[in-house]
């Protein structure tokens, strides 16, 4: 990678970890605008990859923003059902399966809104702040892991044939960095102990999203989700690692409530 397309993926790396920090700090209607608007643009870029035209594609999108209003914080929808929004997920995901016969397009609602479910889930939680960081920064750590371990060591590729430049040495750099990194969240900021041990399990799901989203690209034939984010790509490209950790995150942060 060139020296100036490095300084561009970090200065957007630095502007996106920026928006994201602000976003949870400020909670509430902000964070839930911010992950409604990625999650948006996620099915956009799911839709593209589909290879389905525009009006399908507004389609896809209006029918997920169903269950993404519902998720808005209490103050502005006087009372917050989780659950029933989760039915309204998959009931989005029956409705676009149904209409355009596309399951593939359909299984897009799910993979876009459920992760943006867990996520306001768990920020609305009493300690959501350390949960929602827990979550998002445990695959910034992976990705950044990943990528030094992988350059510095190289070695055997992890699945060249879906991604040629990922290796096993990048999977456990990552992996290293992101439970090393929720020590430190249980040390200073009391992370309960089954996600600190978890987190190791959770950054291996984090790079295989990542391997995912590359399968899906491959199968699309493009190299990149979208190009919104210079030298990053798409949305999705991303948040691929985020989207199977998001949900896990908070099944473990709901866990203790099922042994009251």
């Amino acid at each position: 990678m060139k020296s100036s397309d490095l300084g561009l993926r970090s200065a957007v790396a630095v502007l996106l970890v920026a928006v994201a920090a602000l976003a949870l700090w400020w909670g509430g209607i902000g964070f839930w605008l911010v992950c409604i608007l990625l999650s948006l643009v996620m099915m956009a870029e799911w839709a593209d990859l589909d290879g389905v035209d525009r009006k399908t594609r507004r389609m896809a999108q209006f029918a997920l923003s169903v269950p993404l209003a519902l998720m808005a914080p209490a103050s502005l929808i006087i009372e917050v059902h989780n659950f029933f929004t989760l039915g309204l997920l998959a009931g989005a995901t029956f409705f676009i399966a149904i209409v355009t016969r596309r399951p593939t397009l359909a299984a897009g609602v799910i993979y876009c809104g459920l992760p943006v479910l867990a996520l306001v889930f768990m920020r609305r939680q009493d300690e959501g702040i350390v949960y929602t960081l827990w979550a998002l920064a445990l695959v910034w750590a992976c990705d950044i892991g990943a990528y030094f371990a992988g350059r510095a060591i190289g070695g055997p590729k992890l699945w060249p044939a879906i991604s040629p430049n990922k290796t096993w040495a990048g999977l456990i750099g990552g992996v290293v960095l992101a439970s090393l990194f929720a020590i430190a969240m249980h040390v200073f900021y009391g992370l309960p102990w089954r996600m600190t041990l978890a987190t190791p399990v959770l950054a291996v799901l984090a790079q295989g999203g990542d391997l995912f989203e590359s399968w899906l690209k491959r199968r699309a034939g493009v190299k990149d989700s979208g190009n919104i984010l210079p030298g990053h790509g798409g949305v999705l490209d991303r948040l691929d690692g985020l989207v199977p950790v998001a949900p896990i995150a908070a099944f473990l942060v709901i866990l203790p409530r099922f042994y009251i």
